[in-house]
């Protein structure tokens, strides 16, 4: 399970295809090795109210939050993350043109204890749900 959240000022909508960079950081965090395809969730939010730094208005900001489950080391959430990063400020270098952007990435390990899912997708992404030849022929 990783839900990647990011969160935007809406002063970036003229300048960002966020759509693309949702679909860029999926690539990323698939391409890390250490997710299930039908685990990754990948969401973008658009913040209307925000107030940055001294106010200009052409100040921005994109805060990423990558949650994970737990049973991956320091050093693999470290390579997930900088390698989110890393393909992130590629796809946004055009707005570092400018100094009025501010970019976060922070990754977070979810508590088992505390969390709760279910998920229809893990079945049919595995191969083995219903509707599948191999769950059919068991």
């Amino acid at each position: 399970m990783p839900h990647f959240t990011i969160e935007y000022s809406a002063n970036l909508d003229r300048k960002v295809d966020i759509g693309a960079l949702c679909r860029r950081v999926l690539r990323e965090i698939l391409a890390t090795g250490l997710f299930e395809v039908g685990a990754v969730r990948v969401r973008a939010i658009r913040c209307e109210h925000y107030a940055i730094a001294d106010d200009l208005a052409e100040n921005a900001f994109i805060d990423m939050s990558l949650r994970i489950g737990t049973g991956r080391s320091v050093d693999e959430r470290k390579r997930a993350g900088e390698a989110i990063f890393a393909a992130v400020t590629d796809e946004l270098r055009a707005l570092f043109e400018a100094p009025h952007v501010a970019l976060s990435l922070e990754v977070r390990e979810i508590d088992p204890a505390l969390s709760w899912r279910k998920n229809a997708m893990h079945p049919r992404l595995r191969g083995n749900g219903p509707g599948h030849p191999i769950a059919d022929n068991r």
